[in-house]
């Protein structure tokens, strides 16, 4: 009779435990995994065929799982640091319980895995972008003229920039993207803005963070970047744009943000502009030109 009681208690508390699965979604991740003799899937879309399916069963049991994405180039220098055999499904837990603790997750909620996988990629890399950017903000340090930490005057003057954008006149609804070359890549972030009752404007505190971190970047590594807004009232899109040039940013003529929309990045060719977007000039964000005499950069810092 107790021993019958024990299993149901523990049968009840195992449908409260929360779980992660570690998700090989790239079929690349997934080729490198079958080096180890210890993992059993030969064929990826069996493989994601079978998470699904133990997803679906988990959320019929009433169990919370996490999703996070497996990186078998992260795992192997995971098991090398912490001296674990990358060749064992042990490892390859407490590498998922690492990610589960440190990494983005998104929880199954009954959705396709083919439309929660963009999702889950795009939340790892916002949180790598950020994470990245954070590390070469700290990684400057301070002008050794005046002791001034560039990484912190950056991030300032990148919040005032921010704000002067989103005090613009225009639609409610808002989308701004920003993009500062660096390191031979590009980091991007991307922001959703909503105008309250009061005229205020509604945004995700860390959508915000992420994204002032990368222009603070820009700005403090004098990068050619440049930002982007899509503003819209439900009928018609307005596009506008500002280049990044030392602590300011230029606005874009609408001839410059046609251009910009209406040519592909990688090959130059011509795009066919949008139906329902008009793309025009930007306003000029005004306030005060710190110009070189007040330029934050890798250069230093000048009052």
């Amino acid at each position: 009779m107790g021993h019958t009681q024990h299993d149901t208690m523990r049968r009840a508390l195992r449908r409260e435990v929360a779980g992660t699965i570690g998700l090989l979604a790239d079929a690349e991740d997934f080729a490198a995994m079958r080096h180890y003799a210890t993992f059993v899937f030969d064929d990826h879309v069996t493989y994601l065929q079978q998470v699904e399916g133990l997803l679906k069963t988990r959320a019929a049991e009433g169990r919370l799982t996490g999703i996070a994405l497996f990186d078998p180039q992260e795992y192997a220098e995971f098991c090398a640091e912490t001296g674990l055999d990358p060749d064992t499904p042990g490892s390859r837990t407490r590498y998922t319980a690492e990610l589960a603790a440190t990494g983005p997750t998104l929880p199954y909620e009954d959705r396709p895995l083919a439309e929660l996988v963009p999702d889950l990629v795009d939340e790892t890399l916002r949180q790598s972008t950020w994470e990245y950017a954070t590390m070469l903000l700290a990684r400057i340090g301070a002008c050794a003229d005046c002791g001034v930490d560039i990484g912190r005057a950056a991030f300032a003057r990148a919040s005032d920039l921010l704000m002067r954008v989103l005090g613009t006149e225009g639609p409610a609804t808002r989308h701004l993207v920003c993009s500062v070359p660096s390191d031979g890549q590009t980091l991007l972030a991307a922001l959703r803005v909503m105008r309250g009752a009061d005229g205020h404007p509604e945004l995700d505190e860390t959508e915000a963070l992420e994204f002032t971190t990368v222009l603070a970047v820009g700005i403090a590594v004098r990068s050619s970047g440049g930002l982007v807004m899509r503003a819209g009232d439900g009928t018609r899109d307005r596009v506008h744009g500002w280049r990044l040039q030392g602590e300011r940013l230029h606005p874009l003529s609408a001839a410059e943000v046609f251009d910009a929309y209406c040519t592909d990045a990688l090959s130059g060719d011509l795009i066919a502009p949008e139906s329902g977007v008009d793309y025009c000039a930007a306003p000029d964000l005004g306030g005060d030109d710190p110009g070189e005499e007040g330029a934050t950069g890798q250069g230093g810092h000048r009052h």
